[in-house]
């Protein structure tokens, strides 16, 4: 299908209309200035399954969105399952009549789309261990599916669709394999995609600005694992005050804050060098983190529009891998022999739990002990943070997985389980034995 090229626009932007193939592009961020992050905290600057097929392919335009909330089950609520959610993804098949081409379609999305799933709450520090399940069937795991948008030949069928996973089938496949995980959303914040380029037509500036903006919106921004409102580059954002903001100064953050009414607000700025075959991305101001100030140079090579939708993906991953990285203190699990029992009770399940990732408790040998935490928010889970930090003997902490309700932590104390019980007692906490393995909870 290609791409339609405008006759009049001597700057080279492209609007898509189905399908592009160009060259996958090589780039690296920076940090740009004071609010700049540690590279510890970029994180998902991969693309993934999902973003590749979007640069390759484009996406496609009138598409219908249906809700999937009705679907989702299990004790999840609806925005917790989001994050399940791998929403508009591209699948085409091909075979001998249109029925096979569809049921291929759906069945190599599904897995497609489970890898990105994967991709999307894992941290890029641990995707070589998702080799593990790689090839572990998705069909089993969706909670449903839905169309957004589809065409067909007697032999070919293209369309976007709506896979949603079931949460736990999820967690517990990751849980088994001991491979770290944050699946709670992030709090919402809004990005301003914004194109600026010296001497350019105000025709040209225009169309352009509707292709960063189309290219954003085109991403899963509902779904991920940090949700993205846009919001328009508004008239009294002036060329200063976006510079200045992007630079770190406080008053034009403070007025870009007060513009938007929230202090969560990125700029996403796109500006082409001056002779057309670079493209340079700014992402600066606030987002669930704190301060981000990067930037990130692409090759254009007068394809706007490719470029648009690399960068926004990319972006995307990374602000997902500040997230991950922020919440979670991920470490590898190791696996451990189970001890007999917890609290007087042979077999009551102290260290129990699927082998590869570990005891749930530790051997009387003094191994670290894991445990997982049951919280009803965010809010208890960081007093139940505090309590078990200021409890006398408890050391090593570290934070192995966290979702909306629940958390998965490794620690080391001196004494058996028992003294642990007594000590976190003490603090308002209560440590008890479940079916698989110590939990950890409030009173």
């Amino acid at each position: 299908m290609g791409i339609v090229r405008g006759n009049s626009n001597p700057w080279g932007v492209r609007q898509l209309t189905e399908r592009s193939v160009c060259p996958l592009l090589t780039t690296i961020w920076r940090d740009v200035g004071p609010l700049g992050t540690t590279t510890g905290l970029l994180g998902n600057t991969s693309m993934g399954e999902h973003g590749h097929k979007r640069a390759q392919r484009g996406i496609g335009k009138g598409a219908v969105g249906l809700l999937l909330a009705g679907l989702m089950g299990g004790p999840a609520t609806a925005e917790d399952s989001r994050v399940f959610v791998i929403g508009n993804y591209p699948v085409e098949a091909r075979a001998a009549d249109a029925v096979a081409a569809k049921e291929q379609a759906i069945a190599d999305g599904q897995q497609a789309a489970f890898r990105s799933l994967l991709k999307r709450i894992v941290p890029v520090t641990s995707y070589a261990r998702l080799k593990a399940i790689k090839a572990t069937p998705a069909g089993p795991m969706i909670e449903g599916f839905s169309v957004r948008s589809e065409r067909n030949s007697s032999t070919e069928y293209i369309a976007s669709y709506d896979f949603s996973f079931q949460p736990e089938a999820v967690q517990r496949l990751l849980d088994g394999q001991g491979i770290p995980y944050v699946d709670k959303q992030a709090p919402r914040i809004v990005v301003v995609p914004i194109y600026r380029a010296e001497r350019q037509p105000a025709n040209v500036i225009a169309e352009a600005t509707d292709t960063w903006t189309y290219a954003w919106r085109g991403l899963d921004l509902v779904n991920a694992l940090t949700p993205v409102t846009l919001g328009q580059a508004k008239k009294t954002l002036n060329a200063d005050t976006v510079t200045a903001a992007l630079a770190g100064e406080g008053g034009a953050q403070r007025a870009v804050a007060g513009e938007y009414q929230t202090s969560l607000v990125v700029l996403a700025v796109l500006e082409p060098s001056a002779d057309g075959k670079k493209a340079t991305v700014t992402l600066g101001g606030q987002d669930a983190v704190g301060p981000i100030a990067l930037a990130r140079t692409y090759r254009l090579d007068g394809d706007l529009a490719y470029t648009s939708e690399l960068a926004a993906v990319v972006a995307l991953g990374v602000l997902e891998g500040r997230w991950k990285a922020a919440n979670a203190h991920l470490t590898t699990a190791r696996a451990g022999e189970p001890p007999a029992g917890f609290g007087g009770q042979p077999g009551a399940g102290y260290g129990e739990g699927p082998r590869s990732y570990g005891a749930r408790g530790a051997a009387p040998s003094g191994g670290p002990i894991r445990l997982s935490v049951s919280f009803q928010g965010m809010g208890e889970w960081q007093q139940i943070s505090q309590r078990l930090a200021a409890t006398p003997g408890v050391d090593n902490l570290e934070v192995e997985g966290l979702s909306a309700r629940s958390a998965r932590i490794a620690l080391s104390f001196p004494g058996s389980p028992d003294d642990l019980a007594r000590a976190l007692s003490a603090q308002g906490l209560s440590l008890r034995s479940g079916p698989d393995g110590l939990i950890l909870s409030g009173r």
